[in-house]
Order: structure tokens, then C-alpha cells, then sequence
């Protein structure tokens, strides 16, 4: 049996400042409450044998990951499918510009510049896709609350996404591979990621 842990990364200084943070090429570190936050999630997992680290390509995942598994050889792999949200316009704008057009749209809505949230679910069943081909018995994952959070309501088996799951920085959830194989048919199904496959525009 494998098993998979995964996080949301530390507190950013974009969580910090309350702005939107979703292009990988601005660098946002983690602060000092992130650091902490990191290096806590660390001594967590310290007992826990950890063959390969997976994080996004944004420098607030790669930080955490680093900072939990620091002293450790665990090598690291970027998986960009489980990026942030693309929110094009929005990045950079306040938190709250962002949350208000979200609840103005529908979850096929694209981000001004950007892509839907559907979008960016498909993606997330791709990247776990990705992560179940692997063959490492520990995985662990380092990616953005909204990843997480549609990561965990999928393990649930929700009806729909966005149930309003907390995800708290640098928190573990653990999952074996039956499991994250049910969050990744689950995930596939609710962001239409299967009639994607049909329509043969995903591989």
C-alpha cells in the first residue's frame, strides 16, 4: 500500500496582504509565521519515511516542502498540473475582488485572462493521474488550497465542488492509493474531465 500525504503550503506573504497569487513567475516567499508553520509540519511527519516530495512551480510550495524535509535526501519533483488557480486579471488584485467574482459566475466561467475553475479541477485529475503512476511507497504533496480542498472533497465523495472545505496552511492529509484513486474517478467525473477524454482534447 502507498501513501500519499498531502499539504497546502505555508502561510505566503500574499496570504499575509490578502492578494491573489497565481502566476508562478512572481516569486512570493513564505513569512516568518510560514516558516514556522513549515518546519512544524515537518516534526509531524518526521517519523514518517518519505521517498518523494511533489510540489507546484510556485516558490511558496517549494519553500515549505524544503523547510518540512529539511536535514532529509528526499529528492524533489515539480508537477505543474497542480498549480494555483490561473486567475489572470485577478492576480495580484485583493482577495475579496476575486472572491466576489467567483460568486458572480459559474464554476465554467473563465477568469478574465485566465481559466475557469473547471479548468483548473481537470488539471488536479491530471496531476493525480501523474502521481498514482508513480512508484514511490511515500509521497508527499505540497500544493494550494484550492487543489487541496477539491483534493479532499473528492476523497469525500461529494456531489459537487466547493462544499467550503477549510484548508489550513501546511496542514497533512493522508490518503492510500485506493483512496486517491476515488478522488481522482471523483475528481475526473465533477470537472468534466471525462467527457474531456471522450471529446479526445485531454490525454
Amino acid at each position: 500500500m502507498r501513501l500519499f500525504i498531502f499539504a497546502r503550503h505555508a502561510e505566503s506573504s500574499a496570504n499575509v496582504a490578502n492578494f491573489v497569487s497565481s502566476d508562478p513567475s512572481r516569486p512570493i516567499a513564505l513569512s516568518d509565521e510560514g516558516r514556522r508553520q513549515a518546519r512544524t509540519l515537518g516534526k509531524q511527519l518526521a517519523n514518517i519515511q518519505i521517498d518523494v516530495a511533489v510540489h507546484t512551480r510556485f516558490l511558496r510550495t517549494r519553500e515549505t516542502a524544503q523547510l518540512a524535509l529539511e536535514g532529509r535526501s528526499v529528492p524533489l519533483v515539480v508537477e505543474a498540473a497542480l498549480d494555483e488557480v490561473r486567475a489572470g486579471a485577478f492576480d495580484g488584485a485583493a482577495i475579496a475582488e476575486y472572491w466576489t467574482w467567483k460568486k458572480r459566475h459559474a464554476r465554467t466561467d473563465r477568469f478574465p485572462g485566465g481559466e475557469s475553475l473547471d479548468d483548473a479541477a481537470q488539471r488536479y485529475a491530471l496531476a493525480l493521474r501523474n502521481l498514482l503512476r508513480r512508484d514511490e511507497p511515500v509521497t508527499f504533496v505540497v500544493s494550494h488550497e484550492l487543489a487541496i480542498r477539491y483534493i479532499v472533497e473528492a476523497a469525500g465523495g461529494v456531489t459537487s465542488l466547493d462544499s467550503g472545505v477549510g484548508i489550513a496552511n501546511a496542514s497533512p492529509y493522508l490518503f492510500d492509493d485506493a483512496t486517491l484513486c476515488d478522488a481522482t474517478t471523483c475528481l475526473t467525473l465533477l470537472s468534466g474531465l471525462d467527457r474531456e477524454i471522450e471529446g479526445g482534447i485531454a490525454a
